[in-house]
């Protein structure tokens, strides 16, 4: 990938941010949402543990990057999840998730765990 089609990349990645709005006016119940992971990859022994926070000033864009350098549009979705907790009013929720891009063949993988806080 050429620095040109990075920058587009990027420049896409923050209108998708902009788009999703402010979680306090798409969530103003909820107080904070906190996602633990643990990533693992393929020729990689160790795993890595990330926290990532949302706030009411958070974007609603519950989307986590993959790991790999060769990943293209990657990365692990969290909104059907968070979605769904927060209609339910669900305080956590844990499971697996894979890469969702192409065409790397050393994509992450991660155990997940997501907290909501409500008001």
């Amino acid at each position: 990938m050429n620095n040109r089609e990075k920058q587009a990349v990027r420049l896409e990645r923050r209108q998708r941010k902009i788009d999703a709005g402010f979680m306090a006016s798409l969530f103003p119940q909820v107080e904070s949402i906190s996602i633990n992971m643990v990533y693992s990859q393929k020729e990689i022994m160790q795993s890595l543990p990330r926290t990532v926070n949302f706030f009411p000033t958070s974007s609603a864009l519950f989307r986590v990057e993959c790991l790999s350098k060769e990943c293209i549009e990657g990365g692990f979705d969290f909104t059907g999840i968070i979605n769904s907790m927060i209609g339910n009013h669900k305080i956590t929720s844990s499971g697996e998730l894979g890469c969702e891009g192409g065409p790397a063949v050393d994509h992450s993988a991660i155990v997940y765990e997501v907290a909501i806080q409500y008001v």
